[in-house]
């Protein structure tokens, strides 16, 4: 509001837009957006269970959408991170082209593994709360402002997640800031308590897959690679986990449906096109037709 006009976004402070709002959204307050609807709409913030869902218990036969395999690594330049298509109910496919893997504004992205509605709330909120606060304070939030801004998200779930409906994060980002570039790429990884683990070996896997990922890039991973590589490496390691986990998924060339890969450099975060992904994903299945083992 103006106090020299008494006029408030839309007009007077009393005029009939301003009235329909409620009180909160004229109060001043912190930066964080999570925050505000924490306090304004609290039902609103990912993992709040339906009213009718009593504390420890969820209906009978519920079964959630999951998201499984997320690859992080860095390379020569820059951190990427990569997620395969595939989300699962039980024993069956969900999706076969669900998104995990979101930029989440211009030198972060994450990953998502874990409940799958629960994953993608909280990942837009972390979008919007970031978004707000540089619009709020004139400047982005510093890269360690953004993992302990997502770790406190994630703790926010442990509710839901005791029931079962863990959503596990995986963060790469650019510290624009970082006296050596380097070192400017960073990977976090989280436990459903919100605990964050920075991921110094340079790369990282979540979901269930991840096991067969991670030891794909023990071999692969070459923090001195170019990107090209780097996306390379990472495809291979998704096509291993789901070679081992059924709830991972192949490249599946017939419907074009392939990983998703974002690239994080000082240039910015970037979310690569399909087709150059289509193109490294036919290359990684026709070597796999004479090496099946990788």
């Amino acid at each position: 509001m103006d106090p020299r006009s008494g006029r408030g976004p839309a007009g007077p402070v009393n005029s009939p837009v301003n009235m329909a709002l409620p009180a909160e959204y004229f109060t001043p307050g912190s930066s964080s957006f999570t925050d505000f609807v924490a306090t304004t709409a609290p039902h609103l913030m990912p993992g709040r269970l339906p009213e009718n869902v009593a504390p420890g218990q969820l209906p009978a036969g519920f079964e959630a959408i999951h998201g499984t395999t997320i690859v992080a690594l860095s390379f020569k330049g820059g951190v990427l991170i990569a997620g395969d298509r595939r989300a699962t109910t039980g024993n069956l496919i969900a999706s076969r082209d669900m998104e995990k893997v979101f930029v989440t504004d211009g030198y972060s992205a994450v990953g998502i593994a874990g409940t799958a509605g629960f994953a993608v709330e909280m990942v837009r909120m972390f979008t919007v709360d970031l978004e707000h606060f540089e619009k709020i304070e004139g400047v982005p939030l510093s890269l360690d402002g953004k993992v302990n801004k997502l770790s406190g998200m994630v703790r926010g779930n442990l509710g839901a997640a005791m029931q079962g409906l863990a959503v596990i994060p995986l963060f790469v980002g650019y510290d624009i800031d970082a006296p050596d570039p380097a070192r400017a790429g960073r990977i976090v990884s989280f436990d459903v308590a919100g605990s964050r683990s920075d991921e110094n070996v340079g790369y990282a896997g979540i979901g269930s897959g991840s096991l067969f990922a991670r030891s794909a890039l023990k071999k692969r991973h070459d923090p001195e690679a170019d990107v090209d590589a780097a996306i390379r490496a990472a495809v291979e390691a998704l096509y291993d986990a789901a070679d081992d986990d059924t709830a991972s998924g192949l490249p599946d060339l017939g419907r074009r449906i392939y990983p998703v890969v974002a690239t994080i450099t000082a240039e910015g975060a970037v979310r690569q096109p399909d087709e150059r992904i289509g193109e490294v994903a036919r290359a990684v299945v026709a070597d796999r037709l004479t090496r099946p083992g990788g």
